[in-house]
């Protein structure tokens, strides 16, 4: 009988960790560090900025899925720092201490999002598609990091990060650096389709991410759907780690404006 992967997930409450709680709870032994109790899943509850409250969840962990992160107002400071800057250096000193193999940080596509100043990145995003050549430059994951705001600073800080964990002690680290994942699971701004990823692609990609061979030490996947106007490159993603999209933003119409929306873009 295999015995599976304990794998604990930061941030579980949230809409990604939700869908992976869901989806993938019947492979993988699930545990939860949480402020608030989880359904149906143990569950350590503490801040995450707080080091010594949450060190006990990681004990005995083989991997572990950082998804908590603080995304209310992506230019304030205070809780950028405690949540993305501080919680996710002891999320990473923790795992060092209990021997945790794999970190999965949730990253995000809006380290990228200041190349929307650029042409023909800004008229993609703006829907205007009369003025987009028939080709344009994909982005890939090597090229240098644009955030466009605090919150994603930040998340650049814990690629930053990972990467020496990786190197100095040895942690395996792959970072997710999701599209738009929608609580509606389909677009509802003009500037979703270019980086829409539908839940399904979300909750595929974490769990290729946790079975990734151990070879891959350190690297980072960029995770959007099947879209027509996606104008970063997902081919890294589909040959390291096998991802195959089976969502895409093309079977939504556009709407004429954008409209009020709820994202998880963490």
């Amino acid at each position: 009988m295999t015995t599976k992967k304990k794998v604990l997930i930061t941030g579980g409450s949230g809409l990604i960790g939700g869908l992976v709680l869901k989806n993938l709870g019947h492979k993988y032994d699930f545990s939860a560090l949480n402020r608030r109790a989880i359904e149906g899943v143990p569950c350590h509850q503490a801040d995450i900025s707080d080091f010594d409250a949450i060190l006990p969840a990681f004990e005995g962990i083989d991997t572990v899925v950082h998804l908590s992160a603080y995304t209310e107002d992506v230019y304030e400071w205070e809780g950028t720092e405690r949540v993305n800057i501080r919680g996710t250096y002891n999320v990473y000193e923790a795992a060092r201490i209990h021997g945790v193999k794999r970190v999965i940080f949730a990253s995000s596509g809006g380290t990228m999002l200041g190349y929307e100043l650029e042409s023909p990145y800004t008229e993609i995003a703006a829907a205007e598609y009369d003025k987009i050549p028939k080709v344009w430059p994909l982005l890939t994951h090597e090229m240098p990091v644009r955030p466009n705001s605090l919150c994603y600073v930040s998340k650049v800080f814990g690629e930053v990060l990972g990467r020496m964990y990786s190197d100095q002690h040895g942690i395996s680290v792959l970072n997710i650096r999701f599209g738009a994942v929608l609580a509606d699971d389909k677009p509802q701004m003009r500037r979703h389709y270019p980086g829409f990823l539908s839940q399904a692609d979300a909750v595929q990609m974490v769990e290729r991410c946790i079975d990734a061979p151990e070879s891959v030490r350190y690297d980072i996947f960029e995770a959007m759907s099947d879209n027509r106007w996606r104008w970063r490159d997902i081919s890294h993603s589909q040959k390291v780690l096998g991802y195959a999209p089976t969502g895409s933003a093309d079977v939504y119409d556009i709407p004429d404006k954008g409209g009020r929306h709820q994202v998880n873009m963490t």
